[in-house]
């Protein structure tokens, strides 16, 4: 057991260390980057629950036996991308969006790459319990760097929009936090839609 944590959970703490050195100005307190990181893991629940709510609505719209490609386009792009990046840009802007820590944009990078790998962290355990260490070796090179890079791209669009929104600039701070959601949807979808035509374990 100690072994299946170790490698489930350095490859995403890992990460995060690495991306938490690029912050050169003013370090994040631990305390609050524990919490986003916490608020990612339980995210993985309501995830799980708009994913097979999601795929019992689809399957009655676009059967999956009878045209799986584009029920899987559909899957992974709207539930799957959707779902996901929904619950971790939630765990990332509950506890940030008014802290008085948030006074850099780049801070939106920390804050979602937390997010996104207190998520992948949580989700690489359950994954490789129920599949075995083989699993852990392959999705710290595959699912586990995705969730970084959307992470970025999520805390990128959200520091800027909290700037925006510091400057009163309501609506380009909406528009911002919506190109914080979409953005990710996007790339995780493409792998996720990539990835299954090639091997489930992937995912």
């Amino acid at each position: 057991m100690t072994i299946i944590l170790a490698a489930s959970l350095i490859p995403p703490l890992f990460l995060l260390w690495k991306v938490y050195e690029h912050d050169k100005i003013e370090k994040e307190p631990f305390g609050l980057l524990l919490t986003i990181f916490l608020f990612g893991m339980v995210s993985t629940l309501p995830a799980g629950l708009l994913e097979s709510a999601g795929m019992l609505v689809l399957n009655r719209i676009i059967p999956q036996s009878g045209n799986p490609r584009l029920f899987n386009l559909i899957f992974y792009f709207i539930v799957v991308g959707g779902a996901e990046e929904l619950v971790k840009f939630f765990a990332m802007k509950i506890p940030t969006w008014k802290n008085p820590e948030f006074d850099y944009v780049f801070d939106g990078v920390i804050y979602g790459v937390t997010a996104s790998l207190g998520f992948a962290a949580l989700e690489n355990v359950l994954y490789v319990l129920d599949t075995g260490l083989t699993t852990a070796g392959v999705r710290a090179w595959t699912a586990i760097p995705l969730h970084c890079i959307t992470g970025i791209f999520m805390g990128h669009y959200y520091g800027v929009a909290r700037a925006a929104d510091m400057w009163a600039d309501r609506r380009a701070s909406k528009s911002l936090q919506l190109k914080s959601l979409l953005i990710p949807m996007l790339i995780h979808g493409a792998y996720d839609f990539i990835a299954t035509d090639e091997s489930e374990i992937l995912i």
